[in-house]
């Protein structure tokens, strides 16, 4: 195999295929990056056997063939090079030579034929959406899934087509959020629990063009996302997902309507006295139009009154404001709505259509 490359087409190729291999495995051909130049296109792919990533590079080639090259030691030599035009070239043995300017480089590649090619992907049943609105489904989502492996559930979001209606949920025990949006057409009906780690990739790599659209087929078992001649294939989470529309409930006792950035810059300042191991709560009293917000640590304390729009009854519930500053940094709404139906019971802020819903747990205080 032989090709040539511009540097920068060659880094782009690269840091997109990373986000698929494995860094810890026992098959080291999983940490290679496969250089395919067989055909017309040059395609670069990475496969940890989860989430996997193929995509093109412009470029020439001189002498058809593929390689295996270990990602690592591969993206740190392309990345250190000149910005000039970069030649790889490989023989029968997989002795590889990488040639910019005046640097050589010579790295031994692997066999590809044991590399392990991308799970195919039937394309019988598809969505298909702008790139800027699915990485904002992410963005005002993924905050609330588990961090760790714990509930392989709760690692995951779940996509939910209903005709015209795309829904994305997540949650972590504490809270959730959920997402929805009109498709342009009918799609029918399904489900799948999408891994977190691949919607995370996918929002690195996705331009955000709301011209540019990103076409995303399903199977039983996989998700496939096609765009900008990126392919990137993903494992669903097998299981039925938790019965959230058992947990939510349109009866509340106290509504107040509040400005988002008044009362979020309110929460940041408390945040100052909590540490990070720390789970003091921020403590709302609300009543006679008027929101107290209070928090009290071994730092210090800090209290905070603003004007709201009080509904129904007052109230005074506590809740971490990690949890409560994250639900409404992704909210892109001026003015939001918060629902509270008991100091025990959690708050829900959403929007009249419930294209938004953010659930969170309250927090038990001592006054």
């Amino acid at each position: 195999m032989k090709i040539t490359c511009k540097k920068s087409d060659l880094q782009k190729g690269v840091m997109t295929v990373m986000k698929a291999v494995a860094s810890k495995t026992t098959m080291p051909i999983l940490e290679c990056i496969l250089i395919d130049a067989s055909s017309k296109e040059i395609t670069f792919t990475a496969n940890d056997m989860e989430l996997g990533i193929e995509t093109i590079v412009d470029g020439y080639i001189h002498e058809k063939g593929v390689v295996a090259l270990e990602a690592r030691l591969f993206s740190e030599i392309i990345r250190k090079l000149p910005e000039s035009d970069v030649t790889i070239s490989s023989d029968s043995q997989n002795q590889t030579l990488i040639v910019c300017e005046k640097a050589k480089f010579n790295i031994m590649g692997r066999d590809a034929e044991d590399f392990s090619c991308l799970p195919f992907v039937e394309h019988d049943y598809g969505i298909s959406i702008s790139q800027f609105t699915l990485k904002e489904l992410i963005r005002q989502t993924i905050f609330s899934i588990a961090p760790n492996d714990s509930n392989k559930m709760m690692g995951g979001e779940l996509f939910e087509i209903n005709e015209d209606t795309l829904k994305v949920i997540s949650l972590d025990g504490h809270r959730i959020s959920i997402r929805k949006i009109q498709l342009k057409k009918s799609y029918g009906q399904r489900k799948a629990i999408v891994p977190g780690k691949t919607l995370n990739e996918i929002s690195k790599i996705l331009s955000g063009g709301t011209e540019d659209m990103v076409e995303i087929y399903f199977t039983d078992n996989h998700i496939l996302f096609e765009f900008d001649r990126t392919v990137v294939v993903s494992r669903l989470i097998e299981g039925n997902y938790f019965k959230v529309s058992q947990m939510l409930s349109n009866d509340y006792e106290t509504k107040i309507t509040v400005n988002k950035k008044e009362l979020m810059d309110c929460i940041d300042r408390a945040t100052l006295f909590v540490k990070e191991e720390d789970k003091k709560p921020i403590i709302l009293t609300i009543a006679d139009n008027v929101l107290e917000l209070k928090i009290a640590s071994s730092l210090g304390s800090m209290n905070e009154m603003m004007d709201v729009d009080l509904e129904g009854k007052e109230i005074k519930i506590g809740f971490n404001p990690k949890f409560m500053i994250d639900a409404l940094r992704v909210i892109d709404d001026e003015e939001i709505d918060i629902y509270f139906m008991n100091p025990k019971a959690p708050c829900f802020i959403r929007d009249e259509e419930q294209n938004y819903i953010y659930l969170i747990l309250p927090v038990n205080f001592v006054d």
